[in-house]
């Protein structure tokens, strides 16, 4: 008899299984693979990587997801101890021996006494306690019944991703704060003007730049006009973006006190105002193109990017709207999500939402109060993201990054900041573990 039903077998719902195991749960653990195969994996084991061999930077110093490698290993994390016990030399990145470690986190699973692995597709969900971590290929009926109980506009099934930059990396000697037409408070937008020249020039280089292109698995995804690729719409003629994305009307330039030829708009992105989204930016470029062409934009010269623009097929809910503060379903509460499917981006932050799903679940069960991560810390900051600080009606998938965090207090120099909120990030960890072990005595 198992206390906790997890289904999804990926790198989030192996790191929730363990952890809900080891604090001393029975586990049943459902993985579809291995009676029913997806279009992008090529074996049954647990947690596969398909896409990449690497776990990206492992510096805890000065790079955000490198700082999650650390958090994750200081609260006992299965996929980070496979990854280390797997690695492979790719200098500060840490790349492992892919079917290595999913064998091992397979074989770590299996063989706890804790853990039934059941190889089968789970098409309802759960009456009791649960976690889905099913990831962006989440199978058709289940996909329906979260649809069914979340609501028609609630999951997505197109990750239209339009890039998003650091704040304090535009220059706004060039952009200006303006709403068109002033609507609002007038100040919601950041715009940034072209004349024809200029506008000629990225016209152009949106056309000649190199594209990515679908995945087997998406090449039947149409397009939807309301996430056309920025270099799609450009081809249908010079003029389409200055009627589309581009419009400069109802925006005076504080310069000219004119229109521009054409603006590029970006909207905050996230509560603490440090991340923006470019507005209809969404795009196939290969990410080394959209650097080169972006900043061809006046005021993103020296711009720098929290998230670069894709699209691809997703599943994925709206989770600053659906989910609470412990990732609980707020209409179903008995069910909690994890991974990809929350909105999250990459294998790390996958694994890193499991780990605080299974951790907050055994919390629950236990009776002991559920005391989240600190915004200050690499694991609170990607937990705030996904459960409020993103508007709910624009959330897309999100790399862990420090323009989630808290921005430092007072003044400091641009080349300290990182260092610094690693710093602050481990007092914070530090003094949260030690409330944890407290409440749980």
């Amino acid at each position: 008899m198992h206390n906790v039903h997890i289904i999804g077998g990926g790198l989030a719902g192996s790191e929730a299984a363990w952890q809900l195991a080891e604090a001393g749960f029975k586990v049943r653990l459902s993985e579809m693979r291995g009676v029913e195969g997806t279009p992008a994996h090529q074996t049954d084991h647990l947690a596969e990587l398909v896409c990449s061999n690497s776990f990206r930077s492992d510096d805890a110093e000065h790079n955000a997801v490198g700082l999650l490698h650390a958090e994750m290993r200081a609260l006992g994390s299965l996929i980070l101890a496979q990854a280390d016990a797997h690695r492979v030399p790719a200098g500060s990145a840490l790349a492992v021996d892919r079917d290595g470690f999913s064998a091992g986190v397979t074989a770590m699973l299996a063989a706890h006494p804790n853990v039934e692995l059941v190889r089968e597709r789970v098409d309802a969900l759960p009456d009791g306690p649960a976690i889905i971590a099913t990831g962006p290929l989440t199978a058709a009926p289940l996909a329906e019944a979260v649809r069914a109980e979340t609501g028609e506009d609630a999951l997505a099934f197109f990750d239209a991703i339009a890039p998003i930059v650091h704040r304090e990396s535009i220059d706004m000697d060039v952009a200006w704060f303006q709403s068109r037409w002033n609507k609002g408070d007038g100040h919601d937008y950041i715009n940034c003007p072209m004349n024809k020249d200029e506008y000629l020039a990225f016209h152009q280089a949106l056309l000649d730049g190199e594209k990515t292109e679908f995945r087997e698995w998406e090449k039947d995804t149409p397009y939807f006009e309301g996430c056309m690729p920025i270099e799609v719409m450009a081809a249908r003629g010079i003029d389409t973006l200055r009627y589309g994305p581009m419009k400069p009307v109802g925006l005076d330039d504080p310069r000219t006190g004119r229109w521009p030829y054409a603006v590029v708009q970006l909207r905050q992105d996230n509560a603490l105002g440090t991340l923006w989204n470019m507005v209809g930016f969404q795009t196939k470029l290969k990410y080394a193109e959209q650097v080169r062409v972006l900043r061809m934009i006046p005021g993103l010269e020296k711009a720098e990017f929290a998230r670069l623009g894709g699209l691809h097929r997703n599943t994925f809910i709206q989770s600053p709207k659906l989910l609470d503060g412990s990732l609980r379903l707020k209409t179903r509460p008995n069910v909690r999500f994890a991974g990809q499917i929350t909105g999250c981006e990459g294998y790390v932050e996958s694994a890193a939402i499991g780990l605080l799903a299974g951790r907050f679940l055994a919390a629950e069960l236990a009776e002991r109060a559920i005391v989240p991560p600190p915004p200050e810390t690499a694991l609170g900051a990607l937990l705030g993201h996904i459960t409020g600080g993103a508007e709910a009606e624009t959330y897309q998938p999100m790399n862990v990054n420090f323009g989630l965090f808290p921005p430092l207090p007072g003044k400091s120099r641009k080349a300290d900041r990182k260092a610094m909120m690693a710093a602050r990030a481990r007092d914070a960890l530090a003094a949260w573990a030690g409330k944890v072990y407290e409440v749980d005595g």
